[in-house]
């Protein structure tokens, strides 16, 4: 389990999934989380890309097994993620990386290449917001005065597993991922889980846009009710190379509900920008 160690800031941890032939120089995929969660929930991926990639799973800092040790009110911000990225890749000895994030983890991809272009060999999206609608913070509330209040007055685990089948899921994902979802995000330190929705819902990715220059494979759910309409408008209008792939799911967490076609989508995407 490597980790990446740095004076005064937090350690940094990431897997490494590695099944390609040992005499090749195999590229990296790099596979970054969502908000609250951790490298553990890419596992449906995994057996896909680690024949043919080097696949890298880091935990967002204050998640997982990544350190915990920095100001939450001054240091988890999105400019510090993104730095922490580019000193994973630094870690790993490559020059650049095929980054996939999914939900705000895309955006955190998007200020990379937009940061650091040289890092970035390709950018995939899987359900990422350019920024969260007051329609879904009101829903995410759940007649709570806020997403934090409702985090709080109900419990991480309960709160979560709310979310999850109303927005986030079908119903036919069954009760044991339902569970273990649940139970893995309650995991997290429910103060880093807070500060993580004021930073998410204050993002908005629109002023990177512009700036990234680098291939974009979008995979995204079909009338999704997080990345709707307005803001897939956004990411075809002022992202230079953009491919939109819509899939059959009309819920948020497309990497989960359909891993096979967003892997299978996301391997062609890699061939043709090798």
């Amino acid at each position: 389990m490597p980790f990446v160690e740095r004076s005064s800031q937090p350690r940094l941890h990431y897997v490494i999934d590695d099944y390609t032939d040992p005499w090749a120089n195999a590229p990296v995929v790099l596979l970054q989380h969502g908000n609250g969660r951790s490298e553990k929930f890419w596992y449906q991926w995994v057996p896909a890309l680690a024949r043919h990639y080097r696949v890298v799973r880091p935990d967002m800092r204050g998640l997982g097994a990544s350190g915990r040790d920095f100001d939450l009110a001054t240091e988890l911000t999105e400019e510090n993620c993104v730095e922490d990225i580019a000193a994973i890749i630094k870690d790993l000895g490559v020059d650049s990386v095929h980054y996939v994030g999914e939900s705000s983890g895309g955006i955190i991809g998007l200020g990379l290449a937009a940061a650091h272009p040289d890092l970035v060999r390709t950018l995939t999206l899987a359900a990422t917001p350019v920024y969260i609608s007051d329609k879904m913070k009101a829903s995410y509330a759940l007649k709570h005065g806020s997403r934090t209040d409702a985090m709080r007055d109900m419990g991480i685990r309960t709160w979560v597993d709310t979310t999850n089948r109303s927005t986030r899921f079908p119903p036919d994902m069954g009760e044991g991922f339902f569970n273990w979802y649940a139970d893995e995000f309650a995991k997290g330190d429910i103060e880093v889980l807070l500060r993580l929705v004021q930073l998410v819902n204050e993002a908005n990715a629109l002023d990177w846009l512009p700036r990234v220059q680098c291939p974009v494979l979008g995979l995204y759910p079909t009338g999704g009710p997080i990345t709707d309409a307005e803001q897939e408008r956004l990411l075809t209008t002022h992202l230079k190379n953009f491919k939109l792939v819509h899939l059959p799911t009309e819920y948020h967490m497309v990497h989960h509900i359909v891993p096979e076609a967003c892997t299978a989508e996301l391997l062609q995407f890699l061939a043709q920008n090798v």
